[in-house]
Parts: structure tokens; sequence; C-alpha cells
């Protein structure tokens, strides 16, 4: 079976140039173990590299999409050749002024192919590589030319101080949920406006109901049950930078440990159903699947998951997100992917990048 994705999509530009899934709640979810060998959605790299902090002995990122593992490839590069704070420039989490002279330190480090990708779109090397996506550039139309007709300034600020969850409930209600917010935000995130200027058109195919409706949902609850201080996603949308808080693979904490483990990652362009029969039966323990499902039918989702579960080991963990297309294990396969519906809800409740409307994680019996 080839990705029922390839032959609907669009994959020849940077889509993501972020990874906007909380790898927080999904390392939770994996529980991975020293010598686990995980396959990764890879996106921008983001989760693939944040999967290395659990020191596994193996990360396969896979992706349809060549830009995307450019992105993912000169992560790794920074990671080798750059401090954490020039890291940080580069991604676009700090100003800067010189992001070109850190690309030059990488570049040595790449691929010709990538080598000549990121040649040929420095203006993305200087706007800082993290803004460099369709997605980003969607939520980039939103902060600078919706946005001030909803909020000012110090008011964003404000809101983005976050506080007890009382304050939060308070200054939402009577400063942030106005009119005019719940108008714009609805008319913006919308099915139409989205998929044009966002995501894919096609990624819609299995959406059903009001995708404005749902997202506004899950955004007032990012706004109030969630801090925004503590969340670097909303930060992002909201101002084009990290401000308090940052994603799981760009801490400090963190930086020297993805380093050290550089060695254990590879990434390939080729279908997920591809990489699972090669790796052949019984050779994968963890599974970080983004959101892939959102794009299957119902049908070609169970067909999917029957090839996991085939090349999985028993006790293998899969996590994976649903946006507005509800996908998880179908009942015919309740001998042999165990629900965790409860961790999933309850990592759900904290997912800081909360447009998704479900997490999912599994386990094969």
């Amino acid at each position: 079976m080839n990705s029922e994705a390839a032959h609907h999509a669009d994959f020849t530009q940077i889509r993501y140039a972020q990874v906007w899934e909380d790898a927080d709640i999904l390392l939770d979810a994996l529980d991975i173990q020293p010598g686990d060998t995980c396959l990764s959605i890879a996106s921008a790299g983001d989760n693939a590299l944040a999967l290395l902090t659990r020191s596994p002995a193996r990360v396969i990122a896979i992706d349809l999409n060549p830009s995307q593992l450019a992105c993912l490839e000169l992560r790794v590069a920074a990671y080798r050749a750059l401090s954490h704070p020039q890291l940080l420039e580069l991604i676009g989490s700090k100003q800067s002024s010189h992001r070109v002279d850190h690309y030059l330190k990488c570049r040595p480090l790449l691929a010709s192919g990538v080598r000549d990708f990121w040649d040929h779109n420095q203006q993305a090397i200087i706007n800082g590589i993290g803004s460099a996506g369709k997605f980003e550039r969607y939520f980039a139309l939103f902060r600078e030319k919706v946005l001030p007709w909803i909020h000012s300034r110090s008011r964003i600020e404000q809101l983005l101080k976050g506080g007890s969850a009382l304050q939060r409930q308070s200054f939402y209600d009577e400063n942030w949920d106005t009119w005019r917010w719940r108008i714009l935000f609805k008319l913006f995130f919308s099915r139409f406006v989205m998929g044009h200027m966002g995501r894919d058109p096609s990624f819609f195919r299995y959406v059903e109901g009001s995708v404005g409706d749902r997202i506004l949902a899950r955004t007032s609850y990012a706004l109030t049950e969630l801090n925004p201080a503590d969340n670097p996603y909303l930060q992002w949308i909201l101002t084009g930078t990290h401000t308090t808080a940052l994603p799981c693979a760009l801490r400090p904490e963190n930086f020297d440990l993805i380093r050290a483990n550089l060695d254990r990652l590879e990434w390939r362009c080729q279908p997920a159903e591809q990489l699972l029969e090669e790796n052949g039966p019984n050779s994968i323990d963890r599974f970080n699947l983004s959101d892939i499902f959102e794009y299957m039918s119902e049908e070609n989702s169970r067909l999917f998951l029957e090839k996991l579960v085939t090349a999985a080991k028993p006790g293998a963990r899969l996590a994976y997100w649903n946006m507005l297309a509800p996908r998880r294990r179908p009942e015919s396969m309740s001998q042999k992917l165990r629900s965790h519906e409860l961790l999933g809800k309850e990592l759900h409740g904290r997912d800081r990048a909360f447009f998704y409307s479900a997490f999912v994680v599994e386990e094969v019996i």
C-alpha cells in the first residue's frame, strides 16, 4: 500500500518549518527506553531530535517531502557546529543579525543537495529557519494582518504573562474574548482559508463540521486552562519568536544530550509503508506518527495500523494526534492493539500545541 497522502498533497515546498506537536506529551506517551528503535515522522525534525533525549538505540525519521528533511538535516548540522545560543538564533527563537554566519558554519556538514536547497533560500536563513514554512507564513499573516485589528500589543503581552488559573480566566473573559476575536478568528482559521493558505486543501478530505469553531474552542482552552507563559507554540503564533518558553528540543538542558546522540538518528525520504516493509516484522519499539491518519480514509488507516502491528515488537507504543478527522484503533483490532485512552486524555489535557482535538496512545499486544 502506498501512502494515500502522496497522491493528493503537494510536497514540493517546506510545509512546516517547525513541528507543531508537543514533544513533552509525546515523550510521556512513548516511554522510550534505552536501546529502543523508534520510527518518527520527520516534519521539520524537532520531535525526532527530542526522542534522542531518552537515549534510544536508533531513531529513523521519515518524510515524503525532501524539503522537510532539509530542515532536519540543517538542524542536525546546527547541533554539531553551533553553540546553544547560536542554534536559537538560527531557528529564530532569539533575534540575531548573524544567522548567515551561523549557516556558513553548518554548511560543510550538509549533503550537496541540501546545501543547494539552503543556498537558494538565503532569505529563509536571514529570517530564521523556523519561519520558512507555509504554515509559519500563515501564522505570520494572522499575527501581522489580523491580530492588530483585534488586540493591542500591550494586551497580547499581558496575555503571555500568564498568571494563576483564575487570573487567566478572568483576563480572557473580560479582555480577550471579544466579538471581533471570535468572528475574525473563525474566519481566518476556517476550512477554506486554512486549506489554501496554511495546510494543503487535501488534508481536509475527511474533516466534518466547522473547522473554525473547533479550533477556537481548543484555543480558548489553551489561553485559560494552560499557562501562556509556559507555551512556546502560542508565543510563536502571537509574537513570531519564543519569549519565555522553548520546545523540548531547543531547551538548554537538552542540547548536549541531543548532540551526543546525533549518530543514532537517520532520515529517509520514503513512505512509512515502504519503511515498515524494509525493516520487517518485530523491528520497532516506538512510533511517533504525528497526525498521519488525518490524511487517510478509515479503511486505509486500518490497513496501515495492521502494517504497524506487524513491524512492531510486542509492547511497542504508538502515539499520534487527531486534528479534525477522528482516527484510532478500530474495534476489529482490539486483540492486537490496546488503547491507553485515559493516558491519551490526560496528556491531551496538557498539550500546549493546542489545536489538536485528540491525542491517541496505543500499545501492541
